[in-house]
């Protein structure tokens, strides 16, 4: 899901600055990769109450009213390039989390994130050009065509599932450009507070349709604020603390232990037991995520999206 976007430049400052200043930075990449996941795996718990699509509007509810306690926009002021560069990073925002939760209804979520990892592996090795990181990519892919096992029907995993979890990587990888490109445009985290609204009011309706009343109920609503607060407001304080300690190369290094952690919480929380080939193909996804997170150029200016 989406995270704060690394550059390739040394941390601005070798020390931390208040609670979180005292803790080290792996820790707060592990707290970070931890919470996103277990929030995950929580949402699905009331997609029987809500449906899929009310669950990922109470996800970006509160992710925006977390980021807005983090960043006070000032769009009035804003131009109009950049609000329609807002405007179309919050339509990838909606698409990516939508594709995602609905993979999530069909997939375990730890084989769902282990697909979805395809996004930032591809950007990486396309604007990279290298054999090598191509190589990565093809590694990532042979762990998802193991997951995905074409040859016997899908295996134990239905088809629906896996092309909406290939669709939130492809969106991810969309996510990335944007990123870049909006970091150039906005300050601060101005652009996705804002975009993160935006995605909010696109999946609005269809959201209040599938959840109705019950979206409105007291202990949806607690877990609502609960799911936000694991998938944003912690992750986003955790990563942006750690990257002021740390190069971004091993920020991304330790990112990519993420499908592993969502294979445990998808257990924990959902009692959802991989295979032994599933746990060998999201091995080769994670080993593909490291290598393509240390060996790859960055991303060239050209590839920034333009308003």
């Amino acid at each position: 899901m989406p995270k704060p976007e690394a550059s390739n430049s040394e941390p601005t400052s070798p020390g931390g600055s208040g609670t979180l200043g005292r803790v080290p930075p792996v820790s707060l990449i592990l707290g970070s990769v931890i919470s996103v996941q277990f929030g995950a795996a929580i949402s699905v718990t009331i997609f029987s109450e809500v449906g899929v699509a009310g669950s990922t509007l109470l996800r970006l509810t509160f992710a925006s009213l977390f980021l807005l306690l983090l960043s006070r926009p000032k769009v009035a002021q804003w131009s109009r390039a950049q609000m329609k560069m807002a405007l179309l990073f919050g339509m990838v925002l909606a698409a990516m989390n939508l594709s995602f939760y609905f993979a999530i209804n069909i997939l375990p979520v730890g084989i769902a994130t282990t697909i979805e990892f395809l996004g930032p592996i591809s950007i990486a090795a396309i604007f990279s050009r290298r054999l090598l990181d191509g190589l990565w990519v093809m590694l990532a892919a042979a762990g998802v065509v193991l997951i995905a096992q074409p040859w016997s029907g899908g295996g134990n995993l239905e088809l629906s599932g896996v092309l909406l979890a290939l669709l939130s990587a492809f969106f991810w990888g969309v996510y990335i450009l944007i990123a870049q490109s909006s970091n150039k445009v906005f300050p601060d985290r101005d652009g996705l507070t804002v975009a993160m609204m935006i995605g909010t009011a696109i999946v609005f309706i269809p959201g209040v349709i599938s959840g109705g009343s019950t979206l409105v109920t007291p202990h949806i609503l607690l877990l609502g604020a609960v799911i936000g607060l694991l998938s944003s407001l912690i992750p986003y304080s955790f990563e942006l603390e750690a990257l002021r300690r740390m190069p971004a190369r091993v920020f991304g290094t330790l990112m990519s232990i993420e499908p592993a952690v969502a294979v445990f919480t998808g257990f924990v929380v959902l009692s959802q037991k991989p295979t032994l080939l599933e746990l060998f193909a999201i091995a080769l996804v994670v080993i593909a995520s490291i290598g393509v997170t240390r060996t790859a150029r960055a991303l060239p200016a050209e590839a920034a999206i333009e308003a």
